[in-house]
């Protein structure tokens, strides 16, 4: 989910929603994402809204935490009305396995408590290898999720230090096997490609490891530096290179040409699914534009083209849940403009692409001349949908200002 806060107008103590927001709900996908903002340590390139115990001192504790998600969960009951069940849920973070299988067993309880989970519900959580075993596994399946998203970066020991990752290398492809071995049918592997110091090879070893595990999901991220990381002021300082686009475009391909090779396939510009089972559906919805509350602190949710996040630190988001109060910073009513260039930002990014139709005129023939250069499959435009090429993948972010 998104890290920093967008600008928009206050949202309302109660948590309440525009009537135009309800309308329809149900009829969509809908999802929960639950953010656990607790991380052991603090890796050099993440800028998520995330807290060591350290930062955190007595102002916060996962048991605050839990205890304002219960009031968070039954807000969001409440505000909706009569809440679909859930047909996902994504617990995500931050280090959600450092809640140990019982207090993933209760984040999962609260939401069906709250909520309600569809038939056949996909059910995730990301994990920290080195803090995962095979009991673990066990019991967060037995406790009902179906699917671990774990982190593994790469598998190269001074690529890993780089990133101040503290997993060893080979305890990744480990815990997706244990994963297995419990019934998880879906497992992911995150990469990240694209670190200073990163060989063609080490990306390679990186490969032939996530084929070893046997995943039926793989995602693979190009590093960005981000602003106010450790990683940003070591580039600043001119101890690391930025990483350099030619290089990201030619480990993307590298990354592509193995995955496809090894059965699985793209259906978003940065994940590879073994089969449509195997495509996280949680963030298709996201993709798609559907309907999902998020909650926990720094959460985005958006309903009916409603969109608000909440406070980011998780002190202020547990004192404003036991006085009553959303945790809401602030939100977003999107125009039907807004959604339009939002469908073609993320829509364009699925393998199947997006209708023409929902392109203004301007954006029509731009896509034509997209097509010309290469960038969009003339054939699916022919017929009607805009299609990312090969090559319009490495520029996926170019084509969608060209078409909005």
């Amino acid at each position: 989910m998104p890290s920093a806060l967008p600008t928009g107008e206050p949202a309302p103590p109660d948590g309440s929603l525009p009537v135009t927001a309800l309308q329809g709900l149900g009829t969509r996908p809908f999802g929960v994402y639950v953010h656990v903002p607790f991380c052991a340590t603090r890796c050099g390139y993440c800028d998520f809204n995330t807290y060591t115990a350290g930062e955190l001192g007595t102002s916060a504790s996962p048991s605050s935490w839990l205890e304002g998600l219960r009031r968070e969960l039954d807000l969001a009951a409440a505000v909706l009305g009569a809440p679909p069940a859930a047909d996902t849920v994504f617990v995500g973070g931050g280090t959600p396995s450092l809640l140990g299988a019982d207090g993933l067993a209760d984040v999962l309880a609260a939401v069906r408590s709250s909520f309600g989970l569809a038939d056949g519900a996909e059910v995730t959580t990301e994990s920290n290898p080195e803090s995962t075993s095979p009991g673990f596994f066990a019991a967060i399946r037995d406790a009902g999720y179906t699917r671990v998203s774990l982190g593994m970066q790469s598998a190269a020991r001074h690529v890993l230090a780089v990133l101040d990752r503290a997993h060893t290398p080979g305890r990744p492809p480990e815990a997706a096997r244990e994963a297995r071995a419990a019934g998880f049918d879906h497992v992911n592997l995150d990469l990240i490609y694209g670190t200073p110091g990163e060989t063609a090879d080490d990306l390679r070893a990186s490969l032939d490891a996530v084929q070893e595990a046997g995943v039926d999901h793989v995602s693979a991220y190009a590093l960005i530096v981000e602003e106010g990381t450790a990683l940003a002021r070591r580039v600043r300082r001119g101890e690391l290179p930025m990483p350099d686009d030619d290089v990201l475009a030619d480990k993307y391909e590298l990354i592509d040409a193995a995955l496809t090779a090894r059965g699985l396939r793209w259906y978003e510009v940065s994940n590879w699914a073994a089969g449509p089972a195997s495509v996280c559906r949680h963030n298709v919805l996201y993709w798609r534009g559907a309907d999902w509350w998020g909650a926990g602190p720094g959460a985005h949710s958006h309903v009916g083209g409603v969109r608000w996040w909440n406070v980011k630190h998780p002190a202020k988001y547990s004192e404003l849940l036991a006085a009553g109060r959303s945790p809401a910073a602030g939100r977003e009513v999107l125009s039907a403009d807004d959604r339009r260039v939002e469908r073609v930002l993320l829509e364009l990014r699925l393998a199947e692409g997006l209708p023409v139709d929902v392109l203004d005129a301007g954006g029509r023939a731009e896509a034509k001349t997209a097509a010309a250069d290469g960038l969009l499959d003339p054939d699916a435009l022919a017929a009607g949908r805009c299609v990312l090429t090969d090559r319009g993948r490495l520029l996926a972010d170019a084509v969608v200002r060209r078409l909005t």
